[in-house]
């Protein structure tokens, strides 16, 4: 029986991991810990790769999403409305800032349905906040429209989605302001937290480089209160290495990913992708009506499998009780359905056909 983990983040190629070593011996040699010369290298690829022309460097996806709302003002009575699918970070970011969130309901390719948004605007609304959930975009162009016709911001929520497309257009080149997530569990990946914001706005860029400084300016005078979201030096020359295997890290996920489509399309629901999108499967998600059975068969057969994310974000225990009152009701079938295959770019040819015949073997 073959043993297949979700993910696998060792690092087995040899040149790959002498690059890396030798990137963390280029920090130590100069000794520019925090905020050194490779993270304005990385920060200069990132925004090139963008289409904007800034990118800051944050400590987490986390704060990379915090600082994007703090940014433009979101602040308390303010309303921001997102997805209610996304882990638990999108919603702390929003509340964090003092600001409500309010839940528009999904559709079925697990993005927010952009038809459910104009209802849900009034003069609260401060910004929509779009999640390209499992590395899918949304349907940017009627968000974007949606929101120049009421004058309110679109900051996207990124982080799973490095590298993909709508519209031939990369994702975090939409809003006014986006982030993401580098950890190591994304398709570009950090050793550690790390994490991106990314702007065509000068003044929104210093208030992002003074937001991850404590609110600071020089190092000195704050100017309005802030957290120490700085990225380390190790982890900005450890991801430019990883930009270098990026494109065909992405190629072999692709690969993997419409092999399952291909070979399971028939029997369970498998991930959506539009002719005018280009999807980068940070998970694999199916929807099946017998995921408890499943994930047991496979689990019993090496396969590991996750769930991403088995709450929805107003459900969770510091939630619940504020919004009892969403109407989300696609949101609710789907995730008691929604399982994550294993997709990542280690697994060989043998090992995907091996997970999609026991999918199939279940099923018969």
């Amino acid at each position: 029986m073959m043993k297949i983990p979700f993910k696998d983040l060792s690092v087995l190629d040899q040149s790959k991991k002498r690059k890396l070593l030798h990137s963390v011996d280029q920090v130590l040699s100069h000794g520019r810990i925090i905020l050194g010369p490779e993270v304005i290298s990385l920060e200069q690829k990132i925004a090139t790769m963008c289409n904007q022309k800034y990118a800051v460097g944050v400590n987490s996806g986390t704060d990379a999403l915090y600082m994007a709302l703090r940014s433009i003002n979101i602040t308390q009575g303010d309303e921001v409305i997102t997805t209610p699918l996304s882990w638990i970070a999108t919603v702390n970011a929003i509340v964090l800032c003092g600001a409500k969130p309010v839940f528009a309901d999904i559709k079925d390719d697990l993005n927010i349905n952009p038809k459910r948004i104009p209802d849900l605007i009034n003069k609260n609304t401060k910004a929509i906040l779009p999640v390209h959930f499992t590395g899918n975009m949304c349907q940017m162009d009627k968000i974007l429209k949606c929101a120049q016709e009421n004058d309110i911001y679109v900051v996207e929520d990124a982080a799973q989605a490095f590298g993909a497309k709508y519209n031939n257009q990369i994702a975090g080149s939409f809003g006014i302001v986006n982030s993401f997530s580098l950890n190591p569990m994304k398709n570009l990946c950090g050793y550690g937290e790390a994490g991106i914001v990314v702007t065509n706005d000068k003044n929104l860029n210093e208030k992002l480089l003074s937001l991850r400084y404590a609110g600071t300016v020089n190092k000195e005078d704050c100017i309005f209160p802030g957290l120490n979201g700085r990225i380390d030096t190790i982890q900005a020359a450890m991801i430019m290495v990883e930009l270098e295997y990026f494109d065909e890290k992405i190629k072999r996920i692709r690969e993997i990913s419409r092999y399952y489509t291909n070979r399971l399309k028939t029997i369970v629901s498998c991930p959506l992708e539009d002719d005018n999108s280009f999807h980068t499967y940070y998970s694999y998600t199916i929807v099946t009506d017998h995921r408890e059975e499943l994930i047991h068969y496979l689990n019993n057969n090496g396969i590991e499998t996750k769930i991403q994310h088995p709450i929805l974000m107003p459900y969770h225990s510091a939630y619940k009780e504020r919004y009892q009152d969403c109407n989300i009701p696609n949101a609710e079938r789907m995730v008691s359905k929604i399982l994550c295959l294993p997709n990542h770019e280690k697994m060989s040819d043998i090992e995907v056909e091996y997970v999609a015949s026991k999918v199939e073997h279940f099923y018969r």
